[in-house]
């Protein structure tokens, strides 16, 4: 998935880990993603947090799309931060998935709590 998403590649992402219902990234935060107060813009963890989700909902090898996410910024994301986003799946029904993302600073202090819900479509990755 990652060779085709340009976005995610701009982000700087590397993923560490994909199984069954499971992702963990990373990336660093540029100076180029600060917002006007010096912190990273909330928008780069919301897109963060979002593409661990994709990766955690889309490696079964069926396409998964997101329907509804939420955010929350325990604390603050600063530039130079080297961020890890856990992706875990808690539970799915005929055609949705329920995850939880959590993303840490290279400190472990949780940074964002996302929650997302994904749509399965029941057609395969390409």
């Amino acid at each position: 998935m990652l060779a085709k998403d340009a976005f995610s590649q701009w982000l700087g992402i590397k993923v560490l880990d994909v199984a069954d219902t499971r992702a963990v990234i990373q990336m660093t935060v540029r100076p180029e993603m600060a917002n006007g107060f010096g912190f990273a813009h909330g928008g780069i963890a919301f897109a963060f947090a979002d593409s661990a989700h994709a990766f955690c909902s889309n490696s079964a090898g069926e396409i998964s799309v997101a329907t509804d996410c939420h955010i929350s910024y325990p604390a603050a994301i600063r530039v130079g931060d080297v961020l890890t986003a856990t992706a875990e799946q808690r539970t799915e029904s005929n055609r949705l998935g329920f995850s939880d993302i959590v993303v840490r600073n290279q400190d472990g202090e949780v940074v964002a709590l996302f929650k997302g819900t994904v749509y399965r479509t029941r057609k395969s990755l390409p």
